[in-house]
């Protein structure tokens, strides 16, 4: 048995490099695991949606994005109070989600479980996520049940 020692250093090497990057290799934190998916209904050419879909993505959610022509009649149906619609409308465990919500407030909506209808960010502030790139504004969160009766659940 001829066997050629570069050969062999060659391919041990290779497998400890493979080995090395394997066990380096990044693990999902366990609670994005358990992380639900997140129903995004959204204008088809609305690139601040698809950037708050990364903003979601990146914070450990699945998502579920629908592009949907008629956001007004998807808003009317799912119950967004009118004074706080924003571009994009999403569900999340019962929760109704508008506008560019922060991941860490949807976290603690689903950590606290109050009873209301969802949270909103009217508008679309600068600075808030998907809406980057520009000087980045004041805005909150803002909580509201069945009635439109609305509350502070965050300022950024």
């Amino acid at each position: 048995m001829n066997s050629h020692p570069v050969r062999t250093i060659g391919l041990t090497v290779a497998f400890i490099a493979l080995a090395l990057t394997t066990a380096a290799a990044p693990i999902s934190p366990p609670e994005a695991a358990k992380k639900p998916i997140i129903t995004v209904y959204k204008d088809p050419g609305c690139g601040c949606c698809k950037s708050w879909i990364e903003h979601l993505i990146k914070h450990g959610y699945r998502v579920d994005a629908k592009d949907t022509p008629n956001m007004t009649e998807i808003k009317r149906t799912l119950g967004v109070p009118d004074g706080l619609t924003a571009c994009h409308t999403a569900m999340v465990n019962g929760y109704l989600i508008e506008g560019h919500v922060p991941a860490a407030d949807i976290d603690r909506l689903l950590a606290q479980k109050p009873r209301i209808a969802g949270l909103a960010v009217p508008g679309m502030p600068m600075g808030s996520p998907g809406m980057e790139g520009g000087p980045a504004q004041r805005y909150q969160v803002l909580t509201f049940d069945k009635s439109g009766k609305t509350g502070v659940f965050a300022s950024h």
